[in-house]
Order: C-alpha cells, then sequence, then structure tokens
C-alpha cells in the first residue's frame, strides 16, 4: 500500500485548504456554508435544481478542465486535489464583476436571485473552457439550473452576450497546474469510527476492497449522494473510484470501445457518440451538465436502477463489464448483471473494472430513445435500444431493451423471437409489438401508467421500423396515417 494521508487538499480563491478528517460525507455545499460562503445555495438536495452549482478545475490533457458541478451531492473529500470556485471567487467585494455576472446585471438575468449563482457558475465553466456560445449549446449547458422567475430568456442573452465584456477580473496565473500534485498520495480519511478511502492505482483499490468488502463504491455520487441527502443514511466506509488510474482510460481495441468504470459521461461522450448517433443524443439528454461533468457510466450500470438510461443501449450493442476482486478477473454480458430489482452479480470487495462495447457491424441497424415528461433533465418513463444485423434482408442476433418496463434493464425475448430470422417489415414488427405483451407487466407510478409504458414501447420499435425500413415517401405517409 502506497503513502496515506488524512487529510483533503483544495484551492479556494488561490488559497490552499487542508481539512484534516472530514466527516466522509460532508458535502462541498454543506462545508462551504458553514465556512461563510452563503453565495451556493441549496434547493433541492438532490442534483436537480442547479442551486448549489460550483466549478472544480483539474488538469486534462495538459490544460486546465472546468466542471460545473452539483455541490449538494458532492462529498468534501472528493475535490482533493481540485481547484474550487464559487460565485464569490469570480470577483473581489469591491472589484469589478466578471463578464458572466456583468452580462446577468446588464440583460437582466436575475429576479428573486436564489437561483443566480448557480446560472452564473455554469456559465462560467462554459466561458472558462473556452466552448462557443450559440442557443442551443447554452440551453445544453443551463439545463441543469432551474429558475421561475425569470423565463431563462434573459438568462441565455446573458450566455450569448458573456464573451463580449472585457475580463479584468480572472485570477491569473491559474494554480490548477499546481495542484496536480496535491492528490497524489492516496489519502484515508477517518470521520470517527467512519472511513472514506482514496486508492490512485488498481492494486491499491483491490487491496482496500479486499480489506472492506462492505464498503460503499462511490464515482460521482450522483445516485449515492442522494442516500445521505435525501435518506439520511449513514456510511460506514466509502471507497472513491474516480482516482484510480486505470479505471479512468477509454480504450480503442479496434474492434471494441474499452470505457473505464470511472470514465465520466462527458468524458465518454465523442467515443460513445462515434459508435452512432442514438447514443449521443441519448448521452446529451441523460441528467444535466453538472450530472455528466459527475456520474460515470460504471457508476450508472454499478446502480442498477431499472430506469437508468445506459444499460439498454449497451445491451442492445451486446457489451460486456470486467468484474475484478483481488485481482481475480471475470467477464459479464452486461445483460446477466442485472438480477432482480437492486441486485446485481457482484459479490462483495469486487468492483467493475471497465465495460467493453463492441462496435458496430457494418449494416447493424440501431436505434435508441428516450421517453420522459420533461425534454432536458428527466428521469425516464421508457428508454429503449433496438440492434441487429440484417442479413440478405432478415435480422439477425435481434436485441430489443428497455429500461422502466421492468425490475432491472430488461431484453424483449418474445419480441426478439418474433423478429429474429424474418424480414425487417411491418408485419414482423407488429407481431413483435404483440409479443411485448409477454415480455412486460410494467408498473404505474409518477412518471407513466402501465398502460402509457405498454403503448410507448411498442411504438418505439414500430418508431425503429419507420425509420430504418421504410423509403422516405412511405414512411411520411404512414407517420401520418399513425397521427390520425
Amino acid at each position: 500500500m502506497a503513502a496515506t494521508r488524512d487529510t483533503v487538499r483544495f484551492r479556494l480563491d488561490g488559497a490552499l485548504h487542508e481539512v484534516r478528517n472530514p466527516d466522509p460525507t460532508l458535502t462541498v455545499l454543506r462545508w462551504l456554508r458553514i465556512n461563510g460562503r452563503m453565495g451556493t445555495k441549496e434547493g433541492c438536495a438532490e442534483g436537480d435544481c442547479g442551486a448549489c452549482t460550483v466549478v472544480l478545475a483539474e488538469m486534462g490533457d495538459g490544460k486546465p478542465v472546468f466542471r460545473a458541478v452539483n455541490a449538494c451531492i458532492l462529498f468534501l473529500p472528493m475535490i482533493d486535489g481540485m481547484t474550487l470556485y464559487t460565485a464569490e471567487s469570480l470577483s473581489a467585494a469591491n472589484g469589478p464583476l466578471h463578464p458572466v455576472q456583468q452580462a446577468m446585471v446588464d440583460l437582466g438575468g436575475s429576479q428573486c436571485g436564489f437561483c443566480t449563482p448557480g446560472f452564473v457558475m455554469s456559465l462560467y465553466a462554459h466561458y472558462r473552457n473556452g466552448a462557443v456560445a450559440d442557443e442551443d449549446t447554452l440551453r445544453d449547458v443551463l439545463a441543469g439550473n432551474l429558475c421561475r422567475c425569470t423565463g431563462y430568456g434573459p438568462i441565455l442573452a446573458a450566455g450569448r452576450a458573456m464573451g463580449g465584456y472585457p475580463n479584468t477580473t480572472e485570477a491569473v496565473p491559474d494554480p490548477v497546474e499546481a495542484d496536480v500534485m496535491l492528490a497524489l498520495t492516496h489519502s484515508d480519511v477517518r470521520g470517527g469510527t467512519r472511513r472514506f478511502f482514496a486508492p490512485h492505482s488498481i492494486k491499491e483499490l483491490e487491496e482496500i476492497s479486499a480489506a472492506h468488502p462492505q464498503a460503499t463504491y462511490v464515482a460521482g455520487a450522483t445516485d449515492v449522494g442522494l442516500l445521505v441527502t435525501k435518506k439520511l443514511q449513514v456510511l460506514q466506509t466509502i471507497i472513491l473510484v474516480n482516482k484510480v488510474v486505470e479505471l479512468r482510460r477509454i480504450v480503442d481495441t479496434g474492434t471494441a470501445l474499452e470505457i473505464g468504470a470511472s470514465v465520466r459521461y462527458t468524458e465518454a461522450f465523442a467515443a460513445l457518440a462515434s459508435l452512432h448517433p442514438d447514443l449521443g443524443e441519448l448521452l446529451r439528454r441523460l441528467g444535466s451538465v453538472q450530472v455528466r461533468n459527475s456520474g460515470t457510466i460504471g457508476g450508472n450500470i454499478a446502480n442498477g436502477s431499472p430506469i437508468g438510461d445506459s444499460p439498454p443501449p449497451l445491451i442492445a450493442l451486446d457489451a460486456s463489464i470486467v468484474l475484478n476482486k483481488c485481482g481475480a478477473r471475470r467477464t459479464l454480458p452486461l445483460d446477466k448483471f442485472f438480477l432482480s430489482y437492486g441486485k446485481q452479480d457482484r459479490a462483495p470487495g469486487e468492483f467493475i473494472e471497465k465495460i467493453v462495447i463492441p462496435k458496430p457491424a457494418p449494416g447493424t441497424v440501431f436505434r435508441t430513445y428516450k421517453l420522459s415528461k420533461r425534454f432536458d433533465q428527466d428521469i425516464s418513463a421508457v428508454c429503449a435500444a433496438i440492434a441487429f444485423g440484417n442479413h440478405k434482408g432478415a435480422a439477425r442476433d435481434v436485441r430489443v431493451v428497455f429500461g422502466g418496463m421492468a425490475a432491472t434493464p430488461k431484453r424483449a425475448a418474445h419480441a426478439e423471437a418474433a423478429l429474429e430470422g424474418k424480414p425487417w417489415t411491418e408485419p414482423y414488427v407488429r407481431a413483435a409489438m404483440a409479443a411485448m405483451e409477454q415480455d412486460f407487466t410494467p408498473l404505474t407510478d409518477m412518471r407513466a401508467s402501465a398502460r402509457y409504458r405498454m403503448e410507448a414501447a411498442k411504438n418505439l420499435l414500430l418508431r425503429a421500423w419507420l425509420e430504418t425500413a421504410a423509403t422516405p415517401p412511405a414512411r411520411i405517409a404512414r407517420a401520418k396515417a399513425l397521427a390520425l
């Protein structure tokens, strides 16, 4: 085991903060407010409203990368070695405003003001990363920030205008590069009888997992954070996996993508979108920028939620996962990992090391869809993914997968059988739609009724056929007929 330390070290407003043995689940939001930083607000305490948005900076590919994240579900030990920015960081008390702040003032981007610091920080991260500020991009950037006053128009206008203001407030130089050295040693934080481990290598992770097989694994805390803030659970032992170098890699083997379990959604976006545009569109609607900047694909899988958005398309693409226990590895098809509600095929002390996604063969038909009450930042009522190879006009190796239809992400075995080896034509698609009645008995809840879910799932399969099989004129005519 490498040398350890019992402190959390990070930089705020140019000053190095060193917190010894904090409560392992003390949130960054709580720490800020305890220490007089009142600009960061608590709205929902579950990462939905964006009022608590702060910015973290760390080095990536030789340059600082700025991430807007939700401080309300981010544990303080998770920011070890990073630079933290809050609304108070952007300008001195009696100095000029930062361009983002000035644009918000000039264009009326604030009314009651409660949510304003969160909006400012989301725009600030975008500003610092030098990204474009067109309307569509800004809508994505701000999808994780809610405001009940302005109607968003003035805030979007501020985002479009912020690049035109002179910037005289930015700290120069940024201390981010120097902070890389802060987190090189493995940390072991003890809050009374509770512990927070942050290993940096897979060997360290294996050793800690063996010694603490009942520990809670944390990557982005976008799910685990709610256990603390909403369910008020006391987590005794936490193992943070997002600093493990081997779990942060994306490898293109030529025939597959291997995505480390701790790769964030934001970091995996380009690689996954390259497999198929539908994957990119699905990820764009998964949570918000703040959630995607923290959450990981490995975490979404390990959580095992029946409404997680990444498992259905990954199962449709025949993905597998590599599990590691004390250095002994096993590979498991992803659809075999989910056993029942809240139960996965993972032994105590075993962790997901990577996800392996075969590249679709030429001619593969693939579609994935997300249905939710709200386009942005909403949990799916139904998530669907359909994939098959087209062999001489017949569908082969058919995979029809749904989230939100059962206690786990699940393949529609009867629907698949109705399509396997058959022409990809409407009669066989409708037969598969009827067969879904044997595959699922969906629940009624706040997101959708059982009837809605079943009809929606059937129609998503029909939509896949309309988009991939019918010629454009026939597709339009059929769509109009279905709308009558």
